[in-house]
């Protein structure tokens, strides 16, 4: 059986960009810690996601070269690989992207925000237009980045027919005047978001990893799904740490995405 630890870092929603950076090498070392061989953070975890309404600082390439410089520094300690929800400017302007970084500190690459929601095109004016998967060891992975996998499950089944065992989510959601609460994982009150996560496991034979910030109210934990469209771990809503969970490969078979008789990308 070839098993492989992953971890989640559900954490709590940094308040500046400095935190954001302590807050995510902390989670790196503990992951490091755990025996996991890759830790995911959740959707712009640095500097921190520009939730509408809210206020942060102006995009800052400076920062967010030093930033990436910490986390990687603290992925070479820990001998981990790192996918680092993160912003980034372009030519283009402010992109939203994911950092996968490996365990020598060396950058594999990068995975752009292809499919904006509507409501971060006026934030958020770049956006990517190519897709890739990673590696670790014998684990294949790729990346979507949370609207993406809710409305575009086009995303995760290209990274599943190219090989990807596990395709990770970094998402944000936070609770607003009158949203859903849930205590428990997919209720049938909440939004169709959860069950989401276990369809575009099902869908592809592959698991699937979203990871979102832990806040009070959240309608959207970080969770895994395995091949079969079952669940195999949540985060506590509110509670902030590492899920850490255990995979076999093995079950990861992509079948179902193999079978599709036309490429949707």
């Amino acid at each position: 059986m070839s098993t492989v630890r992953i971890a989640l870092a559900a954490l709590r929603i940094p308040t500046t960009p400095d935190e954001s950076v302590a807050l995510a090498t902390a989670a790196v070392a503990e992951a490091g810690r755990e025996s996991a061989a890759v830790v995911c953070f959740s959707e712009c975890f640095v500097p921190g996601y520009r939730w509408p309404g809210t206020t942060r600082p102006a995009p800052d390439a400076a920062f967010l070269e030093r930033a990436w410089a910490d986390v990687a520094r603290a992925a070479r300690a820990a001998h981990i690989t790192v996918i680092l929800g993160t912003e980034r400017v372009t030519g283009h302007g402010l992109q939203i992207s994911a950092c996968v970084i490996n365990p020598d500190g060396t950058v594999q690459g990068w995975q752009d925000k292809g499919q904006l929601d509507p409501s971060e095109e006026s934030t958020y004016p770049s956006f990517g237009t190519e897709r890739r998967v990673f590696t670790t060891g014998p684990l294949t992975f790729g990346v979507v980045i949370c609207h993406e996998g809710w409305r575009y499950p086009e995303t995760v089944r290209w990274a599943a027919r190219r090989g990807a065992q596990v395709v990770f989510h970094p998402q944000f959601d936070m609770a607003v005047p009158g949203s859903y609460r849930p205590r428990t994982f997919a209720e049938p009150g909440n939004s169709f978001h959860e069950k989401a996560i276990l369809c575009r496991a099902a869908e592809n034979s592959c698991y699937f990893a979203s990871v979102n910030c832990a806040s009070d109210g959240a309608g959207i934990t970080s969770a895994i799904a395995r091949p079969d469209g079952t669940l195999q771990c949540y985060q506590p809503y509110g509670v902030e740490g590492l899920l850490v969970a255990d995979l076999d490969l093995t079950k990861a078979t992509r079948l179902l995405a193999s079978r599709c008789r036309t490429s949707p990308l």
